[in-house]
């Protein structure tokens, strides 16, 4: 019998898992998969050929996660990107953001704009310096159980309160408009110019199915700029070896502090008895028994298979099931022959080690959005990709490359009975031709492809509507509301039952940060013997 047992080794389990052992607690892991690491994963995909199958990018990871973990000492090593973001616009034209250039080259288009960019870089990073000092605390959780409950959330309040308070009127309004405003609005509002619009706009879409004009996708754009590499704020980088190096890492730390990774053990239920989760039974049947359960599966997964809807208070069980879930992500790999030569900009250089951003404009996300809501998918899609092999000879033959496909804004179901099953492989099709039009023979350099719609990447990772971040990152499923209000320090409404995945605060992306608060909150009950 185990002290804990963690429902799925996704980087956020590991991470609890490591936490918890090192306090001393028996911790048993249960992974569906072969692998461990969840989404965060290295494979072949292409005789040769290896990429990071799904999440595909480093900045969000968090440096106090890093250093605990001792992942450098585990083998993790993380590289910069030599440009940011690159983005072709059309045959003649490209804006490259990142690397010492992007005042040069927003210059390009507009003078003004390159003027404005300091004061906005500065005014952005006095909110992400905010969010980062919340990231790896328990938000303040509502309660209805009594004065003794309430007072410690009180002074969790307090504590963010004096946090925001640090801020001065410019910055509070800055926070204000994030929370509130769409990523198009905001963006609207500093720049006159399409392409630095287009190439900041593009986080406000990232792993979120809206519009860049939709309120609230500000923050969207927010929530990717907090992260760092190497110490390099608001950096992104990539893992050599893919992202299965973390992971790899973290599950070798677990191994040193005694945790027990058990592979291939998909659950079917988790064991409730008298009210409380006691354990989980996988779907072979084997039961394993614990002191307590955390899970790391997207809230609406947990709750909707694998735990009884009579277990639950009932206006919590129809929250859950109204949870917003799906990122609109369709996913690719492709092993190529050779680099691709985009027309704009056709010499070699640092930007094929960029993300490369196939969306101009704010005007040409929003159509991608609204025609992928009526038809399925847009004929114009946002494409991003990104070449790690530029960065990591490890991954392809020698002289060719691995991509990354990271393609938004296809719908997470399709309607009137159509299956992502059928249309899969003609959706492939069209984002190569997408970047062929601005990289002509990339489609001709393809040897292979993986492809992964909305629903592969529910049916193999358990991303629930595709989603990447494990549920919507909405004013309404943010912080003390994530997932549900009254649920947001970890702890679901079945006692003995945690959850430790992106679905809770601070959300998507591979941070560790919800892993690591779990933990905490976790020992906390430990200490008082569960009750």
């Amino acid at each position: 019998m185990s002290d804990v047992l963690i429902i799925g080794g996704g980087h956020n389990g590991l991470v609890c898992a490591f936490y918890l052992a090192s306090a001393g607690l028996k911790v048993t892991v249960l992974e569906r998969r072969g692998v461990v690491g969840g989404a965060a994963v290295t494979e072949e995909f292409h005789p040769g050929f290896r990429n990071s199958v799904a999440s595909y990018t480093v900045s969000l990871l968090n440096p106090k996660v890093i250093a605990d973990m001792d992942l450098h000492g585990h083998g993790l090593k993380v590289v910069q990107r030599k440009v940011s973001n690159f983005l072709p616009l059309n045959d003649r034209e490209s804006l490259c953001v990142g690397g010492g250039r992007t005042h040069a080259e927003v210059a390009k288009f507009s003078q003004k704009d390159a003027d404005r960019l300091d004061a906005y870089g500065e005014r952005l990073e006095a909110i992400a310096d905010v969010l980062r000092g919340i990231v790896l605390e328990t938000p303040p959780n509502v309660t209805d159980a009594g004065w003794g409950a309430a007072i410690p959330e009180l002074l969790k309040a307090a504590g963010l309160g004096n946090r925001l308070a640090k801020l001065d009127m410019t910055g509070r309004r800055d926070l204000l408009a994030l929370f509130s405003q769409s990523a198009g609005d905001y963006l609207d509002g500093w720049f006159e110019s399409d392409p630095i619009k287009a190439a900041y706009g593009f986080d406000g879409v990232v792993g979120n199915y809206a519009s860049p004009y939709t309120p609230g996708s500000a923050y969207v754009l927010l929530h990717h700029v907090f992260g760092e590499v190497n110490g390099v704020k608001g950096a992104w980088g990539h893992a050599i070896g893919g992202m299965g190096a973390i992971t790899q890492a973290m599950a070798r730390a677990c191994s040193e502090k005694g945790v027990d990774i058990r592979l291939n053990s998909p659950v079917s239920e988790v064991l409730i008895e008298k009210g409380r989760a006691v354990g989980a039974v996988t779907e072979a049947g084997e039961v394993f028994r614990a002191r307590a359960v955390a899970s790391n599966l997207n809230p609406k997964l947990l709750f909707g298979k694998l735990v009884d809807a009579a277990a639950v208070p009932k206006d919590f069980h129809e929250r859950i099931t109204r949870y917003r879930s799906g990122s609109g992500t369709f996913r690719m790999n492709v092993a190529l022959s050779e680099l691709p030569t985009f027309t704009c900009l056709p010499q070699p250089g640092d930007h094929l080690t960029a993300g490369i951003i196939i969306a101009p404009t704010m005007d040409y996300m929003d159509r991608a959005f609204v025609t992928a809501r009526a038809d399925g998918w847009s004929k114009e899609p946002i494409v991003e990709v990104l070449i790690p092999s530029t960065l990591d000879d490890s991954l392809a033959p020698a002289g060719q490359h691995v991509a990354s496909l990271f393609c938004q804004h296809v719908a997470p179901e399709l309607s009137g009975g159509r299956s992502w099953d059928d249309h899969k492989e003609e959706v492939a099709d069209l984002m190569i031709d997408t970047v062929d039009r601005m990289a002509p023979g990339f489609k001709a350099s393809v040897l292979g492809r993986q492809v992964l719609s909305p629903l592969d990447l529910e049916r193999v990772f358990g991303l629930t509507g595709g989603d990447i971040m494990h549920g919507n990152l909405s004013l309404d499923q943010l912080f003390s509301a994530r997932p549900v209000l009254g649920h947001g320090d970890y702890r679901a409404p079945v006692p003995g039952l945690y959850m430790c995945g992106a679905g809770t605060h601070p959300g998507g992306g591979v941070t560790g940060a919800p892993g690591h608060n779990a933990a905490r909150e976790i020992l906390k009950d430990a200490r008082r013997g569960f009750r």
